[in-house]
């Protein structure tokens, strides 16, 4: 097989190439091997990236153990903790079409002859693997693995609890002593939050498609397991690339149904089904939210993680994790056992794979309910679709109907939450803050972790177009599309109307006379928030729906 990086190091017109990797220490024997990428998300203040030096160079070390040359370059990645509720928080979903184009560029540029991908939170995992689609290199992915749970008032906690004490310290259900003990002992370790929020289950979701080893999306981060299993990443690629694997070879239909499949079990975060419908599309594969949502109806929900329970990844990593998931959803056909992945066959890779422990992964008879943990709804308010994590609602709340509460900001909505404005009974709802209109779609985490901690999750339901971190639980519907930049009916919703919320029905809808909402409609310009210069004003003008997975315009 032809090299790509011959366009560098082949023949009389490329002895300019030549003398450039001369000198960067590249040896004439090296010229002749294969030259690999080690994209790293690196970086030193995202407590999921501190320690990617170390995986990365372990990477490096296996690349070269088979016959490889490594060349690491670093992309961007944000933090979604750290940027949550203020203006950062716009920038976090945009990031993923950055991270996707500046490997474009890097590896166009300088052509190598695969990939090893490095990354471990929210929106760097999607944004690699959409380029993996794009670019076709044989690829494959290591990510830094989750944090281990931290532990305060004597059990096991993550950073979702802290995002809850901030409602009951304001509460007065706790004082500043036990919100000082939880915020020094949540996140104890480097790696990706300790629960069930993106990314890790974006980590998970891609072991489950078949580009990463097994273990990779619930490893410990601080477990030199984790440091063997990039090691073993970067001999793989070298085997990848001999035999001409590449992604399209496996991100097929069948294996996007099979990640979607066990989204659906784990009871992952809502955020996975932006990044699912966005990675399809680069992968060329025919996915839709519908799609999604008739998948979900089939699938039950085995697993119920923090932030829905105090199981945390590394409890999952501990019963045999994604793999152990895979042969129980196996068990009835749920799962297509014949597509490919980097090693083999998914039912060559489950052969090693613990039963199902029956507790934190229950089996297909008795599993935590009958429908996977994301459920899709739609009704007049959300005609093209919205998205609810149904796995961490209370059965007390499946079915809702309340006068609503509206909010043109997140913020607005947290101060009213925190400052005891919102009562029992009531429907939040937070609009502009889609894609288009955040700009950016930011997460909601703040006021459904306030909700949560002011003690109303059992008894206040949330609406939005904007998305939720996958730390959030209760009764939280996003991703409403149309949003109410586009003009969608959330922008047309009024202060006492009542908001139908139907999770077993798929049903989301504003209840008030087809006349009123046409009267209001006649009457109505979607408002326009202050002007966003720079990148996110740029994205603003070229983002699709949510329900298109806030892809760019083509």
């Amino acid at each position: 097989m032809k090299k790509r990086s011959e366009l560098m190091t082949k023949g009389v017109e490329r002895a300019p190439h030549r003398a450039l990797l001369k000198s960067v220490g590249i040896t004439d024997a090296e010229m002749q091997r294969p030259f690999i990428a080690v994209v790293n998300a690196a970086s030193d203040y995202v407590p999921g990236h501190i320690h990617l030096h170390q995986i990365s160079k372990a990477v490096k070390d296996g690349i070269r153990n088979a016959g490889g040359v490594p060349f690491e370059f670093f992309t961007i990645g944000v933090c979604d903790g750290l940027s949550m509720n203020h203006r950062g928080m716009r920038y976090s979903l945009p990031s993923r079409e950055l991270i996707a184009d500046s490997i474009e560029v890097m590896l166009t540029a300088q052509p190598l002859d695969g990939v090893v991908f490095i990354p471990n939170c929210d929106k760097i995992v999607p944004g690699m693997l959409m380029a993996a689609a794009r670019l076709n290199l044989p690829s494959a992915f290591v990510s830094g693995g989750p944090m281990l749970a931290g532990k305060a008032g004597g059990k096991k906690i993550g950073l979702s609890e802290v995002f809850e004490a901030v409602g009951k310290f304001s509460a007065g259900k706790i004082g500043e002593a036990e919100l000082s003990e939880m915020e020094e002992h949540s996140c104890p370790t480097c790696g990706s939050c300790a629960g069930m929020y993106t990314a890790n289950s974006m980590n998970c979701l891609t072991e489950a498609m078949g580009l990463a080893l097994p273990t990779n999306g619930t490893e410990p981060a601080v477990n030199m397991a984790r440091t063997r299993l990039a090691k073993e990443t970067g001999e793989l690629i070298m085997e990848l690339y001999k035999n001409n694997i590449r992604p399209s070879d496996i991100m097929t239909k069948a294996n996007m149904d099979n990640a979607v499949a066990v989204d659906m079990a784990i009871g992952a975060s809502s955020n996975t089904i932006l990044h699912l419908l966005a990675i399809a599309h680069e992968a060329g594969v025919k996915l839709t939210l519908d799609d999604i949502g008739e998948i979900s109806e089939r699938i039950p929900q085995l697993c119920k993680l923090n932030p829905a329970s105090n199981v945390f990844i590394e409890d999952l990593h501990s019963v045999g994790g994604i793999q152990s998931v895979m042969r129980e959803l196996s068990r009835k056909k749920l799962i297509d056992l014949s597509v490919k992945t980097i090693t083999g066959t998914q039912e060559e890779r489950i052969k090693k794979a613990h039963p199902a422990d029956g507790e934190i992964i229950r089996t297909v008879e008795n599993p935590f309910r009958e429908t996977g943990g994301l459920a899709v709804l739609k009704g007049n308010v959300a005609e093209e679709g919205a998205v609810v994590k149904r796995g961490a609602i209370a059965d007390t709340m499946m079915v809702v109907e309340g006068p609503a509460r509206v909010f043109d900001s997140e913020q607005e909505a947290v101060d009213s939450i925190l400052g005891g404005k919102i009562v029992a009974g009531d429907v939040v709802v937070i609009r502009y803050e889609g894609p288009k209109g955040g700009p950016g779609m930011p997460e909601m985490l703040a006021p459904t972790a306030a909700i949560a901690g002011m003690g109303l999750d059992g008894s206040v339901a949330l609406i939005t177009d904007g998305r939720f971190s996958g730390a959030s639980r209760g009764a939280a519907v996003g991703h409403i599309s149309p949003e109410a930049a586009s003009g969608g009916l959330i922008g047309l919703v009024h202060g006492g109307d009542t908001i139908l919320i139907d999770i077993p029905k798929g049903k989301l809808e504003l209840v008030v006379d087809d006349a009123v909402l046409a009267e209001r409609k006649r009457n109505h310009t979607p408002k326009v928030k202050e002007d966003f210069g720079g990148y996110v004003g740029r994205y603003a003008k070229i983002v699709t729906s949510a329900h298109t997975g806030a892809i760019l315009e083509q």
